[in-house]
């Protein structure tokens, strides 16, 4: 999806007083604990050993981490937003089989674009062009509610379904040719960021690496614009 250039708790645990022992000699302690070479105790983490990063909920198995069987094989498929300038503005991972319309409302709150000066960033694209991948009712009903201007062709079938209702299917929904042949954009984006080759053939194992990767070639987009 082109654009201009201009997600707490808490943990509680059940507490308990050490009674007496029988003899009255005050309340009971171990007196071993099980040890290893070098000094340390049984299941704490040696020397040697690398703490993983804390990963991002997901789920477990390869849906969880990205990875889905697609047309092209088992794969992951990364949505994403970006300005007339092919820069990405938000990324979001998901399963190769994952369909677009399903992480629209994700990747738009997704966007964060800094001010020159002091404030807020922005979040909210002055216009939007999309496929028709995203053309549906409750996509036009989100976008005309927070005042976003979108250009998005119609479907072929809610056209003809549109007809047959004669005025009671309502006015046809505005398209601007112009605006429209700018969403080429968000295609050039995608091919640099597959220039790097670590996001064209995923290496990584985890979905939140490989998310970091992306990003990481975003950001040297960013950098060479």
């Amino acid at each position: 999806m082109p654009f201009p250039s201009d997600r707490l708790g808490h943990l509680c645990g059940l507490h308990h007083r050490p009674r007496a022992s029988a003899c009255g000699r005050g309340p009971h302690r171990p007196t071993t604990s099980a040890r290893v070479k070098g000094g340390r105790r049984v299941g704490t983490p040696g020397r040697d050993a690398v703490a993983e990063p804390r990963r991002p909920p997901g789920g477990g198995g390869a849906g969880g981490e990205g990875l889905g069987r697609s047309r092209g094989g088992f794969t992951s498929k990364p949505h994403l937003s970006a300005d007339g300038l092919c820069r990405p503005l938000s990324l979001v991972i998901t399963t190769g089989q994952r369909a677009d319309c399903t992480q629209f409302k994700l990747v738009l709150e997704e966007i964060r674009v800094p001010r020159p000066g002091l404030g807020r960033p922005r979040k909210k694209p002055a216009s939007l062009a999309a496929d028709k991948a995203y053309s549906n009712g409750p996509m036009r009903e989100y976008l005309r509610r927070l005042g976003i201007r979108h250009t998005i062709p119609e479907k072929t079938d809610s056209r003809a379904a549109r007809l047959r209702k004669g005025s009671r299917g309502g006015r046809p929904p505005a398209f601007d040719e112009d605006r429209y042949k700018q969403r080429n954009t968000v295609e050039r984006a995608i091919n640099r960021l597959k220039q790097s080759r670590a996001v064209a053939t995923r290496y990584d194992k985890r979905g939140y690496v490989f998310l970091g990767t992306a990003t990481a070639a975003a950001l040297a987009i960013w950098l060479r614009a």
